[in-house]
């Protein structure tokens, strides 16, 4: 069984005999119910007492909604729970990870982008107090991904960048934000996105990686987590085959394995090898990259077998209890495995103190009121904006912009709707045209509902210089789960919202959420990276472009994409 006087956990002995009583006292129903990380239920769709009663879960984790119904829906959970809940939400980027009125402080890459730790602690304490606030007492982050392929379409922004050191620097730092604010940390997604081009949502992806590779630079980032006792490790649906090789040289390619049903990754290099004793929890189980693996059937009972705890939500619920039960009866699950994960799951619950040894209960209380500190909050926002946006090139000093130089701007967002997915930040386009125009500029906004095709097929530079002095772009494409490129996407027609005069006509192109979007368009002459598409980044952006403050920013990735077209 797991020494629990180690770490992460560093019970005594009185704390484990609790431990060891309490698991011996409960049924195996009650027993795999822990391994279950199930979504957040929706009090108008569910009797929540009656669900937590039902399915007695280790676990939930929500999704945004009002502060005051998220706090009602976890305090009857907890209410209604046997053992406390882990009770988690996606704090990547801020509060709003979890209450639609929480603070968006900024994507991990925009913390990097300041070069200050400091960044990246106000990431964590901000969302880890907003959190706390309404219940919720894990996060879902860090991400200690690499960002070290720029057509990956998920890693991007949500990563401290593509430097290993600033990775660790960075995540260490938002760590230390939640655990100030009582909120567990969960850092992911081992054993590493961001080397494929591919989302793992979609497929298995595949961190490509040596095995020396690996273990210099995503391997560095978890054994020093791992020393500095994090207690939780969320693993993905990744591949690391040159790991997979050298634990089995004999094995067969078939026989591979993504990280979260791999008892080679995770027993043997995450346990053994990292020696982390800790909590270990998949990424998504209704994902294609889990489930094209094997048959649900079989890939919920090797996903324990590898050393897996708890099993992120449900395709079917009763569907995938009912799995777990009969691997069980017919003996391709263990008791004693099971044991073992439900120790952990205890252990972690006791050791970061959801519960106590005296009271049954949920040991941190949950607020009686959510109090939100939404000044204080984004004043700190607005501070990690000013010193995030960067320039990235300037090339015919274009900048700074006034009227007096370009009195007419046309307007082009592009990407600036959800039609293809939930948009965390919504849209810019109003706060871009209205605070240009109070500046004094005079702006068209480029409309693609209604092209004006004479401009399209029949116009000149002469003809477009008659209607603006400078063309501004303004990128809000921003990164999203199921989806396989993050990239610009010009009009099909003609390219009709493309800068095909941009060597003619003064043109500059801003990115709210992609820092790579040099990529798609080269020759632009003058390229900023902002990384978040908050009010507090449009509003520093707009004060630097005109000269009002100067930029700061240090790309945590490179924007020219390793291609010399793009330096030109």
């Amino acid at each position: 069984m797991i020494d629990l006087t180690q770490k992460p956990y560093y019970l005594n002995e009185k704390e484990i005999n609790y431990i060891e009583t309490k698991r011996a006292e409960m049924s195996l129903t009650e027993k795999i119910g822990q391994l279950f990380f199930v979504i957040g239920q929706d009090e108008n769709m569910v009797d929540i007492p009656a669900f937590i009663q039902k399915y007695q879960p280790g676990g939930m984790m929500y999704r945004p909604d009002h502060a005051e119904k998220i706090s009602r829906e976890l305090k009857i959970a907890q209410a209604a729970s046997k053992t406390p809940l882990f009770t988690a939400a996606n704090l990547e980027s801020g509060g709003n990870g979890i209450i639609t009125e929480g603070t968006w402080v900024g994507m991990p890459l925009q913390m990097a982008a300041t070069d200050d730790p400091q960044s990246a602690h106000t990431l964590g304490e901000i969302a880890g107090y907003e959190a706390h606030q309404v219940g919720v007492n894990m996060a879902f982050a860090p991400i200690v991904d690499i960002d070290l392929n720029f057509r990956n379409p998920i890693t991007n922004t949500r990563t401290f960048g593509s430097d290993p050191a600033r990775v660790l620097k960075m995540a260490a730092a938002q760590i230390e934000g939640f655990k100030a604010q009582q909120v567990i940390p969960v850092i992911k997604h081992f054993p590493g996105d961001g080397v494929d081009e591919r989302d793992q949502h979609l497929l298995a992806s595949v961190n490509s990686l040596s095995a020396d590779e690996w273990m210099a630079s995503y391997g560095e980032i978890y054994r020093t987590l791992i020393e500095a006792d994090i207690s939780s490790v969320m693993v993905g649906h990744i591949l690391q085959p040159a790991w997979e090789r050298k634990l089995s040289p004999e094995m067969a390619d078939r026989e591979m394995r993504p990280a979260s049903c791999s008892k080679r990754l995770i027993d043997q290099l995450l346990r053994e090898i990292l020696g982390f004793n800790g909590l270990v929890i998949t990424d998504a189980t209704p994902m294609i990259g889990y489930n094209a693996v094997l048959p649900r059937d079989q890939l919920l009972p090797e996903t324990i077998n590898a050393g897996v705890d708890m099993i992120l939500f449900n395709k079917n619920i009763d569907e995938d209890y009912a799995i777990i039960h009969q691997a069980v009866q017919d003996g391709r699950l263990s008791v004693e495995r099971i044991d073992e994960a439900v120790t952990r799951i205890l252990g972690t619950k006791l050791a970061q103190g959801l519960m106590t040894i005296e009271n049954e209960g949920p040991s941190l209380q949950i607020p009686a009121k959510p109090v939100l500190k939404t000044e204080a909050h984004a004043k700190k926002v607005a501070e990690i904006a000013k010193k995030s946006v960067t320039l990235v090139k300037d090339r015919d000093q274009l900048l700074p912009l006034t009227p007096e130089k370009y009195p007419r701007i046309r307007l082009y967002v592009l990407g600036d709707s959800d039609e293809g997915g939930f948009k965390e930040g919504g849209r810019v386009t109003e706060i871009f045209e209205t605070s240009l125009k109070k500046m004094g500029f005079e702006v068209t906004l480029f409309d693609q509902n209604k092209l004006d095709f004479h401009e399209i097929f029949e116009e000149g530079i002469a003809d477009l210089k008659e209607k603006f002095d400078l063309a501004l772009y303004v990128a809000n494409i921003e990164t999203a789960s199921n989806q396989t490129t993050t990239r610009l996407n010009w009009i099909q027609l003609m390219a009709a919202n493309a800068p095909w005069f941009m060597r003619s006509i003064p043109t500059v192109f801003v990115s709210t959420a992609n820092p790579y979007h040099l990529f798609d368009i080269p020759n632009v002459s003058t390229f900023i990276n902002a990384y978040t598409g908050n009010q507090a980044s449009i509003e520093a952006i707009l004060r630097k472009m005109t000269d009002k403050e100067a930029f700061e920013g240090k790309s945590p990735v490179d924007p020219f994409c390793g291609d010399f077209t793009t330096k030109l």
